[in-house]
Parts: structure tokens; sequence; C-alpha cells
């Protein structure tokens, strides 16, 4: 959040429930030093308090097309801003706004707005599916509009599913994420591989293993907001997420993994490898569930490909390649073993000898090993500080 002091916000509110978050991005908008102004919708009003939001951003809140203190301002706020935010967007000022509609300040500061425009929609479920809804949003794209998309969740109806407004917290890293983020990581492309591949055994049950996909969702996190533009390959996690900014990949077994990779891999710039990947598949799949009937069940077993080698085998001068090695016994060694066989630039080690670390684990513990037996080690830390340790490693060896 350190990327917006300064940086000036306009944020437009709609009439929706949602509404009340925008207070909470206010605060957040502010504390990270950037300028706010405020313009309500007429409707608006009906769910949030205009003082409320005035004395978190320190700037009159503006309403009223044809206040004298608002007529001049419709033009001059659109480019006094870097961007205008319009959190929640409600599903009547998008219909306005995808068919150039005026008939509120805040539609009028958004026509006449030079800066980039990002919109954050809220609205019940079966609003969100319609046809229209999605022509609209489209139209908005069209017009060079960003949008956070909406989240699952409880909705005011009291349905659960699609129309949440996006966290506060997410609205503000996908600004920073896409707007203001200079690092040295900016324009390159990057993959992360994360969470387990599943091995059918048959429809119903398969080979898998106890990873939740959380570091390497960190990491992406984390190269995203080092301005890389990011693509996650992630396996059958659990673990629930926002991916604003960063293209997602969802896959289930290895060789699903594998393709994904390799389809992307040519044309990236760094690459870290983090999904624990299954060894070995099932030979066969059975067309039916496997009934119980027998004492004994013999699966054999295969190699999967071996995605972290192959990407090594096809590696370009320039591109960046880091590996994990999640071992129990002699760690150093397996580790620097995996540096030359994959033919990597570092591999990250976790133990599960080490406390509080390996699979199920908010937190996490790394020896980074580098070429020619070079290592840096970390202490325990949550995952996040683990991802940022990890990226300030690639970026000091390899993007400084």
């Amino acid at each position: 959040m350190r990327m917006l002091k300064g940086k000036k916000i306009l944020l437009g509110i709609t009439g929706s429930i949602a509404a009340y978050k925008s207070i909470y991005l206010v605060r957040l908008l502010v504390k990270a030093g950037a300028e706010v102004r405020v313009i309500m919708t007429p409707s608006s009003k009906d769910f949030v308090s205009t003082l409320t939001l005035s004395t978190l951003s320190h700037h009159p809140v503006l309403i009223e097309m044809f206040d004298e203190q608002s007529w001049s301002n419709h033009v001059m706020l659109g480019r006094w801003a870097d961007v205008m935010i319009i959190a929640p967007l409600s599903c009547n000022t998008l219909a306005k706004m995808a068919n150039g509609q005026c008939d509120n300040l805040l539609l009028a500061v958004y026509l006449s707005a030079t800066c980039k425009v990002v919109v954050a929609p809220a609205m019940d479920e079966d609003m969100w599916n319609h046809p229209t809804t999605k022509e609209n949003l489209r139209k908005l794209e069209s017009f060079g509009n960003s949008i956070i998309p909406v989240e699952k969740g409880e909705l005011a109806s009291g349905l659960f599913g699609d129309g949440r407004m996006a966290e506060p917290g997410d609205i503000i890293e996908f600004i920073t994420a896409n707007f203001f983020s200079k690092g040295p990581l900016s324009g390159k492309k990057v993959l992360v591989t994360a969470g387990p591949t599943y091995e059918a055994i048959d429809p119903v049950r398969f080979i898998g293993n106890h990873s939740s996909g959380k570091m390497g969702i960190a990491i992406a996190k984390e190269l995203h907001h080092r301005g890389a533009e990011v693509t996650l390959v992630i396996g059958p996690a659990a673990t629930e997420f926002s991916a604003n900014g960063i293209n997602l990949v969802r896959v289930t077994s290895a060789e699903d993994m594998y393709k994904a990779c390799h389809k992307v891999f040519a044309d990236t710039d760094l690459a870290v490898m983090s999904a624990a990947v299954a060894d070995y598949t099932p030979v066969t799949r059975a067309k039916d569930k496997i009934k119980k009937k027998d004492e004994r069940l013999q699966l054999e077993l295969t190699k999967t490909k071996d995605i972290l080698k192959s990407l090594g085998e096809k590696k370009k001068p320039g591109q960046v390649l880091v590996g994990f090695a999640l071992e129990t016994a002699d760690e150093k060694k397996h580790a620097l073993e995996k540096l030359v066989k994959k033919n990597a630039d570092m591999i990250i080690l976790n133990s599960l000898n080490d406390t509080g670390a390996g699979f199920g684990h908010d937190t996490n513990k790394i020896t980074i090993f580098r070429k020619k037996g070079k290592e840096i080690g970390f202490t325990t830390k949550s995952k996040d500080e683990v991802a940022k340790d990890i990226v300030d490693t690639i970026i000091r060896f390899h993007y400084a």
C-alpha cells in the first residue's frame, strides 16, 4: 500500500447495500497516503452517511449535479484523479454507464474522466447472471474500463452465490498492482504452480497429497504486487482466494499441469514451481467405481512427467527457473542434487522435520539454494512473509 502515497483517488459510490464497504475502503486509502475525493449518487445516501465519508476523506462529499460547488468539478475531478473507482457499482448505474446516460454528478464525472476507471460491481446473483448485465459489462470493458470480479458469498437477498462486491483490501490490491506498481518485475511474465495434483484411480477415488496451495498462492500474489504479469497454474486446492489481476488456470492431474506449464513457458521470464506434483499415476483408470470385494487391491503405477526437469531442458538464456524441494531426510543433499539435475537457478527447500513447515500450516521455514551450493536460510514465518523473502531473493540475484 506504500505505492499509493500521494496518489489521487476518486471514489464513486452508488445505491447498493455494499456501500457500507466503501467506508472502510476510504479509510484504507487515506491510511495508505492517498488523497481521496468521494462522489455519491443520490440513492446511495440511503445506505451510507455523507458525514462519515467526508470525515474519513477530509473532503466534502459531492452529490448534486447543480450545486454551485459541484458544477465546475464534473470535468475537473476526472482530470484531477489518477484513478476513478466506482465501488459499489449497482446494476442500475452499470446500465447507465454502458449506454452513455448522464443524469447525476457521478455519471457526468465518469463520462468526462481522462483517468483510468475501475469498477467493483455489487448485486444479487440473478441480476449478476442476467444476459443484459453481462452485455453491459462487456461494453464497459470495451471502453477501456477495468472490472474487479464479484465474489461468492451471502447476499442481501438472503441467497448465497455470486454478486458480492470485492473486499476493500482486494480493491486496493487490484489498483496498486495494475496502475501503481513500478517494481523491478514490472512487465515480466511469470509462471507459478501451486497446490496438489489428483491422479484418478476410478471416477471416485484418486491419489493425492495434503498440499493446500497456500505457499504458491502467496508467491503468485507477491509477484503480482511487484508488477509481474502472473499466470498461476493451480491443482485442486481447497484454499479460497481472490485472483484479482492474476491469470488463473485450474488443473487436476500432473499431466494437466504439465500441458498448462508448457503452453506458456516459452513466453515466460520467470517460473516458480511450488506445486506438489504427484510422482506416480495409475497406469489405467477404471471406467466404473471399483467395488470392495477382494482383501487386496493392486495398483500399477507409472512415473508422471517431470515438469521442473522438462522446463529446465527447454530453458532459454535469460529465463529464470525456481523449484521447490520438500524433504524428510538428507535435505540439503537432495536439494542440491535437484538444483543440478533440473537445471534450475534456485531450489527452495522445506523440511517436514522443521516445526511449522510443510503441508497444513499457515507458516513455513525455507532455505534457498543457488547454483554452486550457495544457500540462504530463513526463520519460520507466515507464508505471506516467506513469499516476500522468496521474491526479494529472486529480484536480488536476477533483476536488481
